[in-house]
Parts: C-alpha cells; sequence; structure tokens
C-alpha cells in the first residue's frame, strides 16, 4: 500500500516536530511549509492525502490558503488554531475545511481527525457510481450529475451527499449526520458546523438554496433528501 502524505502548513517549529513526529510513528510520511506560498507550491508538487493547516500563517491568512486550495483540489484539510470560539469554527469551515482543531491539541485526537477524514475518502473511493432519483454519484471524479448538470464537489461535500443518497425520503438527525462523517469530532456536537456543511453543499447543487427542493430542512430536528425534486 502507498504511504499516505501529509503536509504540515504552521510557521510553529515545535509543533511541526511534535506532530510530524507522532504522525510518523503512525506510518504517515510527513511533509511540512511555514507559510502559505510555500504551503501551496507544496501541494501542488506533492499532492498529498491530506493538509493540516494553521490559521495564522505570516504571509497569507490560513483561511484565504484554504480558499485558494478548494478552487482547484479536492484534498482534505484540517484548519489548526489557537482561535476557539464558535465563529472562528464556522469561518473554517465555510471557506471550505473538513474540520477544525484547536491549540494545544493532544496527539491522540488529531490522530483521529486524521483517520476519520481519510476513512471517509476510503469509503467513497470503493465504488464507481451511484444514482438515485436525478442524481448520480461518480465516486472517481467525485463529481454529481444534478438533472443532468455535472457539479464539482469537494470530498466533505460529497461524503455529505452520499449519505443522503443513502437515505431518499428520510429525515436525518443531525447527530446522525454527523456520527456518520465526523464522528471524532467535538466540534459537530458543540456548534452549527453540520449546518455549514449542508449550506455549502446546498449552493451546489439546489437551482435557489435559499428554496431548497432537494435537501429540506426538517425544524428542530434535521435535512431529508428528495432525490426527485
Amino acid at each position: 500500500m502507498t504511504q499516505q502524505r501529509i503536509l504540515i502548513i504552521d510557521d510553529d517549529s515545535d509543533i511541526v516536530t511534535t506532530v510530524k513526529a507522532n504522525l510518523e510513528l503512525d506510518g504517515f510520511m510527513v511533509l511540512s511549509a511555514t507559510d502559505g506560498a510555500s504551503g501551496l507550491a507544496a501541494v501542488q508538487a506533492n499532492a498529498p492525502d491530506l493538509v493540516l493547516l494553521d490559521l495564522g500563517l505570516p504571509d497569507i491568512d490560513g483561511i484565504k490558503v484554504c480558499q485558494t486550495l478548494r478552487r482547484d483540489s479536492e484534498v482534505p484539510v484540517i484548519m489548526l488554531s489557537a482561535r476557539d470560539t464558535v465563529a472562528d469554527k464556522l469561518l473554517g469551515l465555510e471557506c471550505g475545511a473538513d474540520d477544525y482543531l484547536v491549540k494545544p491539541f493532544n496527539a491522540l485526537e488529531l490522530s483521529a481527525r486524521i483517520r476519520t477524514v481519510l476513512r471517509r475518502i476510503r469509503r467513497s473511493e470503493t465504488a464507481t457510481a451511484q444514482r438515485n432519483g436525478n442524481i448520480i454519484l461518480d465516486y472517481r471524479s467525485h463529481e454529481a450529475t444534478i438533472q443532468g448538470r455535472q457539479v464539482r464537489l469537494t470530498r466533505t461535500e460529497f461524503s455529505l451527499l452520499e449519505l443522503f443518497v443513502a437515505h431518499p425520503g428520510e429525515t436525518l438527525t443531525r447527530d446522525f449526520i454527523q456520527s456518520q462523517n465526523w464522528g471524532d469530532s467535538k466540534l459537530y456536537s458543540h456548534s452549527r458546523a453540520v449546518d455549514v456543511h449542508v449550506q455549502r453543499l446546498r449552493k451546489k447543487i439546489e437551482e435557489n438554496p435559499q428554496a431548497p427542493r432537494i435537501i429540506l430542512t426538517v425544524a428542530g430536528v434535521g435535512y431529508r433528501f428528495e432525490p426527485n425534486p
């Protein structure tokens, strides 16, 4: 099996050294960059399987780095930051991060978050395509075809849509969605993080995200997927 590569973009040498040592013990190949510009270049040159991205970089804000990555890359991103307010966490997710971990963090928790994200990716790559009503999921390209229109999704968005497609017409609670896609992340138990991901997905697959017809909100409970809107 090819060794999975993780890129750390962080200017704190102590954190990089500690994280690198722990992840190498877990069997990962670890690369590092100390600022946003070199981090973006490293993603292009090395195609990592996952990026650990510091929010407070010396040259480019981590939010902008993540937004830049999301324009042309599906690489999963776990954001690292000392900022621990709900608003900061939601901002990180809204820019395209898959998860958000507050510094200082426990090495075992970081490892669990990484495994969750990578496991979600492996799960989506075990099949080639799935169809439900007017929606087709292509597991190789991570594209969805909605009523004949192709939509490019991030891995997190794709996994979320995959979960909805597997439960047509069912009301899925936020807790169920969290447990299926982000089981190891405490963030999703204490904030609107699931809602943020649903909103991002709606912007891509709904004709009018403000009046959704595919992913419907069930007030006080969660969401229901309608494959034939």
